[in-house]
């Protein structure tokens, strides 16, 4: 039953962390203005995202726009756009597998094989979030090293926005869940059979000394 709810947790962060990821890939705010020096104009900010930049206006007023082409953009961008849709990919099908081979659907009825099935989600879902983190932490590091940087105007310097904490966030979900999933899978595979079923079971006696002598020789 531990181990039930050990997979069941683990599938429901896993979970937590892929829609976290659709909203970091999604919501435009990577990078957002950065209020400094005397002269900075604080009416309107300026957020931008890996598909499109948004103008926000005092009054609440937002007006977005889509990026004309994407060989324009910067290599951060470039790399964050692939990386987090793979991340997308590979975190919905780790979702998949760990459902197929969860102890509570029926799917594979062999304990081993399901064992095997909910590892390998395990892993994936742990790639996912190893996915979304790098692209988050290599925008965040760009804005402080540009931020930092005196030949880079106070126009033009940005600050971290939203979407990179909820990235981190969504990646260390992705990652504890998928950990919960490969540590469920590790506890099963030393179960050894419980008195109760060798004193019913008296082939099962045998089954476990012929295993032991096998180990031994």
């Amino acid at each position: 039953m531990a181990f039930m709810g050990m997979q069941m947790a683990g599938s429901v962060l896993a979970l937590f962390g892929w829609i976290g990821v659709l909203i970091a890939c999604g919501a435009p705010m990577w990078k957002v203005s950065a209020f400094i020096g005397s002269n900075i104009v604080t009416s309107q900010t300026l957020w931008e995202g890996i598909w499109m930049t948004c103008m926000v206006q005092s009054t609440g007023q937002m007006q977005c726009k889509v990026y004309d082409s994407m060989l324009a953009l910067s290599s951060d961008l470039q790399g964050a756009r692939a990386m987090m849709l793979v991340s997308i990919i590979t975190g919905i099908a780790g979702l998949i597998i760990a459902f197929v081979g969860g102890k509570c659907t029926n799917f594979i009825l062999e304990k081993r094989t399901k064992a095997k099935v909910t590892l390998a989600a395990g892993v994936i879902l742990i790639i996912s979030g190893v996915l979304c983190f790098i692209p988050v932490s290599w925008t965040a590091s760009m804005i402080v090293r540009d931020f930092y940087n005196p030949l880079v105007v106070n126009g033009q310097k940005r600050e971290l926005g939203a979407s990179l904490y909820i990235g981190w966030g969504a990646a260390a979900l992705l990652i504890l869940g998928g950990g919960l999933l490969c540590a469920n899978c590790s506890s099963k595979g030393n179960e050894t059979p419980s008195v109760k079923y060798l004193l019913n079971n008296p082939g099962g006696i045998n089954s476990v000394r012929s295993s032991t002598t096998k180990t031994y020789i």
